[in-house]
C-alpha cells in the first residue's frame, strides 16, 4: 500500500516537472545556505582554536607590572617586578609542568652576506614544552646552555629562510648585535599568531645569554615575562589563584586593597572566549540561512494547496470508491515530503560544493561536519512535514459529494 502511494506521489510530482523543480529550489537554496554558513563558522572556530593552541596549551603568561612616573604610566613589562627566582618558586607548585622566563628583544641577525631583523627570545630549556613547540632538527636547549650562557641559537623557519635560503643552517655561525652565535637547531613551523604575526620569524637563545649579550638589565636576574604550563586544563582556575597568591606573597603585597604588580593571563580563558564568540557567529550564520529554509517551506505549502485545488475531483472519486481520509492525508504528505527531501539532498550537494568553492577562491578554512549535514537534512524533512500537513489535512477533509461536483 505504501509503495503504491509513493509511486503515485512520484507520478504527481513528475506531471508538473517545472513547477516541482521551482518548489524544490527553495529547499535547495535553504539547505545549501545552512551547510555553507555552518561550514564557514566551524572553519573560523577551528582557525581561532589553532592560533590559540599555537601559543601553547594550558599556558599562563605572567607579565611584569608598569611604571608610573609623574602620572605617566608605561606599558606592562616595563617595571622590574619579576625575576628568575619567581619562576623557580612557581615551578614548585603542584600542577605546574614547566616554567620559562622570557627576555625578548628585536635584534639584527647577520649571516654571511645576509641580514634580518627578528625577535630574539631568551628562554630556558623548558620553553619548547611550555609552548608545545617541536624541534625540527638539531639538538634541544639544555640546562647547561642556560647555566653557562652559551652562545647557541635556535631559529624559526622564516628567520632561517631569510638568513640561509635553502641551505642547512645547523652548525653555521651568525652574529646577533655583533656577538657570534652557533645555530644548534631548527624549530618546527608554527604559523601565524592571533594578531597575524609570523611566529616562525623568531630566534631562541638561553635567557642568560640574552641578559649577558643582548638585552642586559642593570637589575640582575630580572625578567619581563614568565610563561607557565599547567598539567591539565581542569586545574587551571585553581592554579591561577595559587599563582597570584604566591607572587603577591613573594612581592610583599600584604594589603588586600593593593593592586598586583604583575599581569596574569590565562590563555585557556582566551581560547574559551574565542571559541564562544566563534560558536555564536556560527549560530548566527546558521539562523540567517535558516530563513531561506522557512521560505522554501512556505513555497511547498503554497504549491501543495494549488495541487489540492487542481485535484479536487480526483480526491472526490477516491473518497467515493472507498479511500479513507487518512489515505488521502498520507498521499499528500508523501508528496510534500518527497519534494522537501529531494530539495534537501540537492541542497546538501550544492552547499558542499559551494563550501569547497569558497575555500578554493578565498583560501579560508572551511569545515563541513557530518552533524551539520545531518541537521540540515533533518530540518528539511521536518519542514516538509510541517508545511505539507495543512494542504494534506485540507485534502483529507474534503466532502466527497462537493469534490465530485467541483469543475
Amino acid at each position: 500500500m505504501f509503495s503504491a502511494m509513493l509511486l503515485e506521489a512520484v507520478r504527481a510530482i513528475g506531471a508538473n516537472r517545472m513547477r516541482s523543480f521551482l518548489t524544490m529550489l527553495g529547499m535547495v537554496i535553504g539547505v545549501g545556505a545552512v551547510v555553507l554558513m555552518l561550514a564557514v563558522g566551524e572553519g573560523t572556530r577551528l582557525t581561532v582554536k589553532k592560533q590559540v593552541d599555537s601559543l601553547g596549551t594550558n599556558v599562563f603568561i605572567i607579565l611584569a607590572g608598569f611604571q608610573n612616573t609623574s602620572g605617566v604610566r608605561s606599558g606592562s613589562g616595563n617595571r622590574h617586578t619579576l625575576n628568575e627566582s619567581d619562576g623557580e618558586a612557581l615551578g614548585r607548585l603542584d600542577g605546574v609542568e614547566a616554567v620559562t622566563p622570557v627576555v625578548s628583544s628585536s635584534s639584527q641577525l647577520v649571516a654571511g652576506g645576509q641580514n634580518w631583523n627578528t625577535m630574539v627570545m631568551g628562554v630556558n630549556q623548558d620553553f619548547l614544552t611550555v609552548r608545545s613547540w617541536d624541534l625540527e632538527s638539531g639538538r634541544p636547549m639544555d640546562s647547561l646552555d642556560v647555566q653557562t650562557a652559551s652562545r647557541s641559537i635556535w631559529l624559526g623557519r622564516s628567520a632561517a629562510r631569510e638568513l640561509f635560503g635553502s641551505a642547512d643552517p645547523l652548525g653555521q655561525t651568525l652574529r646577533v648585535k655583533n656577538v657570534p652565535f652557533v645555530v644548534e637547531g631548527m624549530l618546527a613551523a608554527k604559523g601565524q599568531s592571533l594578531d597575524g604575526r609570523d611566529q616562525d620569524d623568531t630566534a631562541v637563545v638561553p635567557y642568560t645569554s640574552s641578559q649577558r649579550y643582548l638585552a642586559g638589565s642593570q637589575f640582575r636576574g630580572m625578567v619581563r615575562m614568565l610563561m607557565l604550563k599547567a598539567r591539565s586544563a581542569e586545574i587551571m582556575p585553581h592554579l591561577e589563584e595559587e599563582i597570584r597568591s604566591l607572587l603577591r606573597e613573594r612581592h610583599h603585597l600584604t594589603d588586600p586593597m593593593q593592586d598586583d604588580d604583575f599581569f596574569l593571563n590565562n590563555l585557556s580563558a582566551v581560547l574559551a572566549s574565542a571559541e564562544a564568540t566563534a560558536a555564536s557567529m556560527t549560530l548566527l550564520l546558521g539562523a540567517i540561512a535558516s530563513v531561506s529554509l522557512a521560505v522554501g517551506g512556505i513555497g511547498i505549502m503554497n504549491i501543495m494547496l494549488v495541487s489540492v485545488t487542481e485535484r479536487t475531483r480526483e480526491i472526490g472519486i477516491r473518497l467515493a470508491i472507498g479511500a479513507r481520509r487518512r489515505d488521502i492525508l498520507t498521499q499528500f504528505m508523501l508528496e510534500a515530503m518527497l519534494v522537501s527531501l529531494t530539495g534537501g539532498l540537492l541542497g546538501l550537494l550544492s552547499g558542499s560544493g559551494g563550501a569547497m568553492l569558497v575555500q578554493a577562491i578565498w583560501r579560508t578554512t572551511i569545515v563541513i561536519t557530518p552533524l551539520s549535514m545531518i541537521l540540515s537534512f533533518t530540518v528539511s524533512a521536518a519542514i516538509g512535514l510541517f508545511f505539507g500537513f495543512y494542504p494534506a489535512w485540507k485534502a483529507a477533509r474534503l466532502n466527497p459529494i462537493e469534490a465530485l461536483r467541483y469543475q
